[in-house]
């Protein structure tokens, strides 16, 4: 997955403002105690970080 895709589905997902706070603010155990920047910055896969996202956050199906 590209990270414009990643961050078009953060946006589509939360909305543009919130997406962004999001990535930068909130932790996640299934990313290794990182954020979803963190998890990226750290050389993660885009795809395996919106995987997670969409596992905690309950992403609809037709979204993931």
């Amino acid at each position: 997955m590209r990270l414009t895709v990643f961050w078009q589905r953060m946006a589509e997902h939360f909305g543009p403002g919130y997406a962004d706070t999001f990535a930068r603010d909130h932790v996640m155990t299934e990313l290794g105690g990182r954020t979803v920047n963190e998890a990226l910055d750290a050389g993660w896969d885009a795809k395996d970080v919106w995987r997670a996202v969409c596992a905690v956050m309950d992403v609809p199906g037709e979204r993931r």
